[in-house]
């Protein structure tokens, strides 16, 4: 099994997620231990001083201002962990949990958090052993951190609570103490300000917003390709595809759009059947695609970038500073998740953008005056709906898709009595977010449906790339030959769209 090294310098999403789902090995690096070991010292010489230090001897939010006596602060901090799980709603997939502690171990390990080691080695071996404490996923304000939901991780550390663990038949349920024993596991007895350090960061936000990305790069691609199908389908116009007019307005997804949708489209003999056609141009959700899904790449790109930084950050408050001219511990705002949340934002408006005009082709693919074929590609038409409600279907998933685009970001709450008076809502935003590729999934699925059939009715020879879609949706989607039942049918292309790997359909 590969092994994935945690620095809190290096860590990519993909390698993140390759742990979480059991196929790699988190390693703590000796870097890191060192860094943190430093940072620790730092927290115990001034819990053994007389200063007064928000987060290691004080109260938290707007009881900052309370002074904890040294024989309660071990106490405090459990408290915190304690008073602060409180999470509602459905359960946070285990799979998820373990993103989000791999997240959170690799942003302590920067080694300015002022814990000690042996917690961040722990989180590890319960990543490492699938070992997901249950969380409950709504709590978070996406500033001061996910603090419920991670306070729900943290349960599990000093072995309170449940747990779910991965087997080889699936996922089960056990209190967190006994498989921490089973094990050979100690449950941490935490001490001044670790329990802070373990909830205030941003890990929960950069989860689901990781998840979303890698969602979303399939997606982009699976929408250029579906594209290029429905456009051989109708017997559309490639011109618009021509690097010559992208050239002369060079954004780069707009560049990556076109590029990808002329490679699919190579080779195709519906370019031929141009040649003395009176059909002037398309419409727009043909002739502009790559003005349209262009800037949705250049938000994946920009979010990725985001995340990048972000997961290899230390977001939690304060900061354990040290160095040959001192030490010193700093309060900020690292743990607000602004960034986040506006990336999330800009995700949900362009799942229903990408959705939206997705939609509008497969309208034109069933439509006779566009198509060229019967109405909604019924055999027999009357008797027969054929793909009609494939349509209907598409747009409900739009309605859905409209609703989940309004922002997140606008609707902040003060809480703490003022004292953390803006927040940025972010682990609303992001989750919002995962749901909304799933329906944009759905939606480009059940455009591949309807023009790969109307595809397979044309005499002439689409492009490679088309052909070589096609055949990797007829392993999910049979041919029309009669009015069916399609949920099944139409769901598993949509979730096989984001598992595949991409070079599995095209080379």
């Amino acid at each position: 099994m590969a092994t994935v090294l945690i620095d809190g310098q290096t860590l990519t999403i993909e390698s993140a997620y390759s742990a979480s789902i059991g196929q790699s090995t988190l390693v703590l690096c000796d870097q890191a231990i060192d860094r943190m070991s430093q940072s620790r010292q730092v927290v115990e010489e001034i819990v053994n001083s007389d200063q007064v230090v928000y987060g290691i001897n004080t109260g938290f939010g707007a009881m900052s201002s309370v002074k904890i006596d040294e024989t309660e602060l071990a106490k405090l901090q459990t408290n915190l962990i304690r008073s602060h799980a409180c999470g509602v709603g459905e359960l946070m997939d285990p799979e998820h949990v373990l993103l989000m502690m791999v997240y959170r171990a690799n942003s302590l390990a920067k080694g300015v958090s002022g814990i000690r080691p042996e917690v961040v080695k722990l989180l590890i071996e319960m990543i490492n052993l699938g070992i997901a404490p249950i969380i409950p996923r709504i709590g978070s304000l996406g500033a001061s951190g996910d603090l419920a939901p991670l306070s729900h991780m943290a349960l599990g550390l000093i072995g309170e609570g449940s747990c779910l663990v991965r087997g080889k038949s699936g996922w089960k349920e056990y209190p967190t103490s006994e498989i921490l024993i089973e094990n050979n596991l100690k449950p941490v007895k935490l001490q001044a300000k670790e329990g802070l350090s373990l909830i205030n960061g941003t890990s929960q936000m950069c989860t689901y917003l990781s998840l979303t990305l890698l969602n979303l790069e399939r997606l982009l691609l699976f929408a250029d390709a579906s594209a290029a199908c429905s456009l051989e389908a109708i017997r559309g116009s490639h011109s618009p595809f021509d690097p010559r007019i992208h050239n002369n307005r060079p954004q780069r997804g707009q560049l990556i759009s076109a590029s990808r949708i002329a490679g699919f489209l190579h080779n195709s003999q519906v370019k031929l059947s141009h040649e003395d056609c009176d059909r002037v141009q398309d419409a727009y959700c043909f002739r502009c695609v790559p003005q349209v899904h262009g800037p949705v790449i250049d938000i994946a790109i920009e979010t990725r970038r985001l995340l990048k930084i972000e997961i290899n950050s230390a977001t939690d408050n304060p900061l354990v500073f040290y160095g040959k001219n001192g030490s010193e511990i700093i309060s900020g705002g690292n743990f607000h998740g602004q960034n986040l949340a506006l990336a999330s934002d800009s995700i949900a408006v362009a799942c229903h953008e990408l959705a939206s005009i997705a939609e509008r082709r497969i309208n034109q693919v069933l439509d006779p005056n566009w198509g060229g074929q019967s109405a909604f590609l019924a055999i027999d038409e009357g008797l027969e709906s054929g793909y009609m409600i494939v349509q209907y279907v598409a747009a409900a998933c739009i309605a859905e898709l409209h609703l989940l685009s309004n922002p997140v970001t606008t609707s902040n709450v003060p809480v703490s009595m003022g004292k953390e008076d803006h927040v940025s809502m972010g682990a609303t935003g992001t989750f919002r977010s995962l749901k909304s590729t799933t329906l944009l999934s759905q939606v480009i699925a059940n455009e591949l449906v309807c023009s790969i059939e109307s595809l397979e009715r044309l005499s002439i020879q689409p492009g490679n790339g088309v052909v070589n879609l096609k055949k990797w949706v007829r392993k999910y989607v049979e041919p029309f030959e009669g009015d069916r039942v399609m949920s099944q049918e139409c769901q598993s292309l949509a979730n096989s769209m984001l598992l595949v790997d991409p070079h599995e359909i095209f080379g």
